[in-house]
């Protein structure tokens, strides 16, 4: 264990004096007069300068085998640099070589290297400075989201991840089986799942909602923070076929108090990362792909007071603009990226909320409102992205919900336990999802989500 961290000399938590530290050369620079290394722990963005003096004990040895991507611990005095851009670099007494990597084969050398090679050797890229801000960016968040949630008194719940229930009711499904593929046990022509491990069909869960709303149900709040799966054939830079979701939900609150819930959250997630990840938020926002002004808009739906757009007006707004659509606007249509941008960035110039979409393309359990056409649905919209928030009021009527089950087609027996939390003492309940790497992007203005998330998995692609 080494005597503290580079995110403590980041954070000012460091003196000078003798130290033992351990990190992966970054490069390695000699001369006559004096030789220095560049290191890093993975802690930071900055590394920390070593100067080694040519004479050092044994340093002659290792010098050649202390190459780019080598692991080394060094014990020094840790000093006030006179260089540019740093404050403190360590006078070198002893080195030792820890573990080598062969300058031949080692592909993070020092020069730049592409977000799409990184994504060839994930097993090497949370060494870059990129990703490397990016995950411990992540790494933060994940502790925010735990901390606003149980700071409120709200019950983590672990839902399952293997479940017999379409949540959103796409089919998009991940199956679960031990059956034999080549020889599966039939039944009047069909496979018959009922010889199956669980003795019905089984999948991946696309959502914990339903098992969240069963807490909630009992213990007023609850929230889910787990992956989730979509066998979508979707090659593009917004979706994976695993990501992470994080749903709250709520007893005996409406509509409004889940939208005042959402945006509490976002804004406690944005000052939260603003002030423990300055540095990584910076040297991101400098990339090249990144729009000027990222943090400033983030810092703004922070302090925003969220506009509410009914959903019809909505459209009567986009349908006035003078912009042309690539997908024409009407209404019953689902939202696209470009008329929700319209909405945040040129119409309301901020974050916004939408409401009361029509049932046909919203989710079976969203209450069904008195006009009988829409329900009580929610849509978050920021500046830069469109969509990061997306839930509604549930139905909490038994016969309305049964009738929404019903007309939808789903199979009433999978949903059977769904309908009795409606018959028990039911209650107004509200709940919404956040999809942590969509949120990632946002904050981060990496341009794919495969970036964000360390391990991606998508159509082709399950290595790692």
């Amino acid at each position: 264990m080494q005597d503290f961290s580079f995110k403590d000399i980041e954070n000012d938590r460091v003196q000078p004096g003798q130290y033992t530290l351990s990190g992966w050369v970054k490069t390695h620079r000699q001369s006559k007069n004096v030789s220095f290394i560049e290191l890093s722990d993975g802690s930071a963005v900055k590394g920390l300068q070593l100067v080694i003096e040519p004479n050092l004990q044994g340093y002659s040895e290792l010098a050649p085998k202390i190459t780019t991507g080598s692991a080394i611990t060094v014990t020094g005095e840790l000093v006030e640099s006179p260089a540019r851009g740093q404050k403190y670099e360590l006078k070198v007494s002893s080195v030792e070589l820890v573990g080598e990597a062969n300058p031949e084969s080692y592909p993070l050398q020092k020069k730049g290297h592409t977000l799409e090679f990184l994504r060839e050797i994930l097993h090497l890229r949370p060494r870059s400075n990129t990703l490397g801000a990016v995950f411990r960016i992540r790494s933060r968040a994940a502790l925010a989201v735990h901390q606003f949630f149980q700071d409120r008194g709200f019950v983590h719940v672990h839902a399952p991840i293997i479940t017999a229930s379409d949540c959103e009711g796409a089919g998009a499904l991940f199956r679960v089986t031990t059956l034999d593929p080549a020889n599966p046990p039939r039944k009047e022509g069909k496979v018959d799942f009922g010889e199956d491990f669980f003795g019905c069909e089984a999948f991946l869960s696309v959502s914990g909602q339903l098992q969240a709303e069963v807490f909630a149900q009992g213990l007023t709040k609850a929230y889910t923070f787990a992956p989730t799966f979509r066998a979508e054939n979707s090659n593009t830079a917004r979706h994976l076929a695993e990501f992470w979701m994080i749903e709250p939900e709520v007893a005996f609150c409406d509509l409004e108090g889940n939208m005042k819930l959402g945006r509490e959250f976002i804004s406690y997630l944005i000052k939260d990362l603003a002030e423990n990840c300055a540095a990584d938020l910076e040297f991101l926002h400098k990339r090249d792909w990144v729009k000027p002004g990222l943090m400033e808009t983030l810092l703004s739906v922070a302090e925003s007071d969220f506009a509410v757009l009914d959903y019809s007006e909505a459209i009567k707004i986009l349908e006035k603009s003078s912009k042309k659509f690539e997908f024409p606007v009407k209404w019953g249509m689902d939202l696209q990226a470009e008329h929700e941008r319209y909405l945040t960035d040129q119409y309301i110039k901020g974050p916004l909320y939408v409401i009361n979409y029509p049932k046909e393309i919203k989710a079976f359990y969203m209450r069904l409102n008195d006009d009988g056409k829409t329900v009580r649905a929610m849509d978050m919209l920021v500046p830069k992205l469109g969509e990061i928030i997306g839930g509604s009021q549930r139905e909490e009527r038994y016969d309305v919900l049964l009738d929404k089950i019903r007309a939808q087609g789903l199979p009433e027996e999978h949903y059977d336990w769904y309908l009795d939390l409606r018959k028990y003492g039911s209650t107004p309940h509200s709940g919404f999802g956040l999809g942590f790497e969509r949120f990632l992007m946002y904050v981060t203005g990496m341009q794919n989500i495969r970036d964000v998330i360390p391990f991606p998995r998508y159509p082709g692609h399950a290595r790692g």
